[in-house]
Order: structure tokens, then sequence, then C-alpha cells
């Protein structure tokens, strides 16, 4: 399968479920599919099992969450209170990398994410571990619930009020910098409204300031007047304000679209008419963000050719989808640290705009980064890995021997085997031509078995198909 253009595709065929057929069956390259757009990847346990699960099953169990999710949460929890303690940076990052790796719910987790990008506030100046561990329990609590409490909540958060100087903005000197990206960046996108609408609607959000740990409202400095924002005039506060703005025809076209690219593709851009039935549905459900979420990876564009490798992996996604795969023990503290040799440093996004994710991910340096961690993580010489993802004892554990084996074995974990057959031979031809390279008079024929097979992972996972989503 590989992606297709889309602006020519009936919108009632693509957002009604998938069926499996004849011309479009159920098959491990649409597990891994799933597995990789809604989760971090996937065990080949895991692949195995999606197989014979099916679509609606599969993807009802990535919905859900497994089981052992509540004492997963409580002892996370536990972490972040220290790392909120201490107010340590690094230690925030690798506990929200832990969480993704772990977590019985990854889709949770990665809708988390989504909104992580979606309201872009970053360490570097709110300065708080615990505000910034607030916000992510925030987006966590509503990732697949109703936009439209999640929008509202984040307007008082306290991690949001430092980004944007909300905590700044007072009856009579109002700030405008988050009335402005509430619409441009959080609701309806560039050109749905006016300067004005940002400078009224501003007022409507003085008085929030943060005492200690908790932001709070402090009546004397709220703007009590009466403001008019996108034609609607009263004595609005911020509650109103975000109501009015999802009540404009583009909130919701705007929001599916982002989703859409998240879920979908980064290069087949879909047409109006495309995203019209799930706009209409997002907006009749009041904005129900879980249901439309069901609805896009439930549909036959999800999992058409359209859909299919339409996205460069972000690094999150590269780093975790090795390590899943390799079933590896690895410290998130060290895997966090990559992360941002490879541009995506967690808690930490360039701009109030995210991430642009696409094309930016990747160039010649970062390209070699992937490469070397890939490396890394499978060579077990690496000091900040070392033994605790081993290709080699993968191997064994599923009772991989042979050269084809071990071949079909590497593409099968991670690209499902949906590679060109002369890829395969290139590769099953440097796996038999390894047998006659020379090793250190030190090794055992175990050392240079392992080695061998350590080198033909590294290969796979620097092939272009897995760079892609």
């Amino acid at each position: 399968m590989a992606g297709a253009g889309v602006k020519n595709l009936d919108p009632l065929w693509a957002w009604q479920p998938y069926r499996p057929s004849t011309e479009a069956p159920w098959n491990l390259p649409r597990v891994g599919h799933l597995y990789r757009r809604a989760a971090f990847g996937a065990t080949y346990a895991e692949l195995q099992a999606g197989l014979k699960a099916g679509p609606e099953a599969l993807l009802d169990q990535l919905l859900k969450g497994g089981p052992g999710l509540a004492e997963f949460d409580a002892q996370m929890a536990s972490l972040a209170q220290s790392i909120a303690r201490y107010n340590d940076a690094t230690h925030l990052r690798a506990w929200w990398l832990a969480r993704m790796l772990h977590s019985p719910h990854p889709l949770q987790e990665k809708i988390t994410l989504f909104w992580h990008n979606h309201f872009a506030t970053s360490y570097a100046k709110v300065q708080s571990a615990r505000f910034m561990l607030g916000q992510y329990e925030l987006l966590r609590r509503h990732a697949l619930g109703r936009f439209s409490e999640l929008l509202r909540a984040m307007s008082s958060d306290p991690a949001m009020l430092i980004w944007l100087d909300g905590r700044d903005s007072k009856k009579g000197n109002p700030n405008e910098n988050y009335a402005r990206e509430l619409m441009e960046l959080f609701s309806l996108g560039i050109g749905h409204y006016t300067e004005k609408d940002v400078r009224e609607a501003a007022r409507a959000f003085t008085g929030w300031e943060i005492q200690g740990t908790k932001a709070v409202f402090n009546a004397q400095q709220h703007d009590d007047g009466v403001k008019t924002v996108l034609g609607q005039t009263g004595n609005w506060n911020a509650d109103d304000i975000v109501r009015i703005c999802l009540e404009q025809k583009s909130a919701a076209p705007f929001l599916v679209a982002k989703l859409y690219r998240f879920f979908i593709s980064e290069t087949a851009a879909p047409s109006p008419e495309l995203l019209a039935p799930l706009a209409q549905q997002f907006r009749n459900s009041d904005y129900d963000f879980g249901a439309l979420v069901k609805t896009m990876l439930a549909s036959n564009l999800f999992f058409s050719s359209h859909a299919y490798r339409t996205r460069i992996k972000a690094p999150v996604d590269f780093v975790l989808n090795i390590v899943r795969g390799l079933e590896g023990a690895i410290g998130a503290t060290a895997l966090a640290q990559s992360l941002e040799q490879l541009g995506q440093n967690l808690f930490s996004p360039p701009s109030v705009k995210g991430w642009d994710g696409g094309k930016s991910w990747l160039n010649g340096q970062t390209l070699l980064f992937r490469q070397n961690l890939a490396l890394a993580l499978t060579s077990t010489e690496d000091a900040r890995f070392g033994r605790r993802c081993d290709p080699a004892a993968l191997a064994r554990k599923y009772h991989k021997e042979t050269d084809a084996e071990l071949v079909d074995f590497f593409l099968h974990l991670f690209l499902q085997g949906d590679v060109a057959a002369q890829t395969r031979m290139r590769l099953l031809h440097y796996q038999q031509q390894a047998h006659k390279l020379p090793a250190p008079v030190y090794w055992t024929q175990q050392d240079s078995a392992d080695q061998r097979v350590r080198s033909l992972c590294h290969l796979v996972l620097t092939l272009p198909e897995f760079q892609l989503d």
C-alpha cells in the first residue's frame, strides 16, 4: 500500500467503518498501521494477537486501554510528586516518556501528546515542573473527552497563565496573548477573527492570578464591562468567550483538520467536503473528541492507501517504536536526552505553534542522529543502553535461527513485511555474507551469531520505510 491523493474521495465511503474484504483484507500491515498511529508501535506478540482479533476488537481495546491502568497511574503520580518537589526538568521529560512506553492505555498518551502540541506550552518559560505536570494531567484527563471542557479548563491552567502571560492580565490593562492564540491556534484558525475580537476577548480573561501552586480568580481585577466578540455582545467572561468561539462555523473544521493531519496524512490535503461530515458530527456532539477519534480510526480512509505511510515518524514515535518492538527495558532518562537531539524535547515545544512535524523532522543531521541512535539501541555496546534492548535475545525468544527466518522476523516486526522483494533479498544477502566476515579472536561462535543479528536489525531500522508512520 502507498499514500495517494484524496481530493476526489467520496466522504460517505471515507468515514464509514472499515470492513475487511478481498480488496482490503485485515492483514499485518494494517495491524501495524493502527498500532503506529493509535499507539507507539507494537511487540511481535501484539501484532500477532491484533491480526487474530480483527479491526473492531483491536480498536476497541486501544480506545479502552488495558488492565492495570489505575495502579500504573498511582505509581506514576507518586514519581510525579517527587519531580515536582525538586523541579527537575530532565526527569520530567523522562517521566512522560516512561508513561508512553509502559502505559496500559497508549492511545490516551498519544492523544495527550497531540494536545500538548496543540496547546504548546514550554518549561523554558514556565520554569515549574509542578505546573507542567498539572497541565499534562489536564490534557490526559480530557484527552478523549469533550474538547469544549478542555478548552474551558485551559483558560485558567497555571502553566498556560504563565506561558501566554494571562497572570499579568488585569482590568484596564488586558494582555492579548491568550485571547489571540485561543482564536488563531486553539479553536478557529487564521482569518476567522479580527483584531477587535482579540482586544475585546482579552478583557474577558482578566483577573486570573497565581497564588502559590494554584490559579485564583480575583474578581476585582476582572473587567466585567460589556464586550463584543465575534458578533456577540454581553458581559462576557472567560467561559463565554470559549463558548462563542466554539459556536463559530470554522471551529469544528479547524480541529478536525488537525486531527486528520495527525491520524490520516501530512501530505494528502483533504477537501472541505471530505472533512464536512466529521466536522458536523464533532459540533453536534458538543465537541466529543473521543467519538471523533473513534470515527477516524475506524474508517475506510484510515485503513486505505491514502493514509498508509503518509506521515514521517516523529522522534517520539521513532524511539518508542524501536524500544517497544525490541521489548527493551531501557531507562527513560537516556531516551529523553536522545529525543532532544532528534528535535522533539518533551515539555519544550519550540514555540506557541508547537512542532511543525512532517518534513521538518528530517534533515541530514537528524537522519544521522536517528541512524546512530538505532545503532546504539541495537548494538548492546552503548553505555547508555547496554544489553537491555538486544535484538539477538529477542530473536532467540521467538525461536528465529536461520538467515531467512531472521530477515523475515525483523521485517515483520518493524515493517510488517511490507517492503519490496529486492529489499528483502538485499538483507538476506547481507546476512549470508556476514558469516564470512572475520570476528575478534575472543568471540565465541554465539557472540559472532548474535552480532550478525544485531547488525541486521540495525539495517532494517535504517530503511527509508521505517522513517514513515
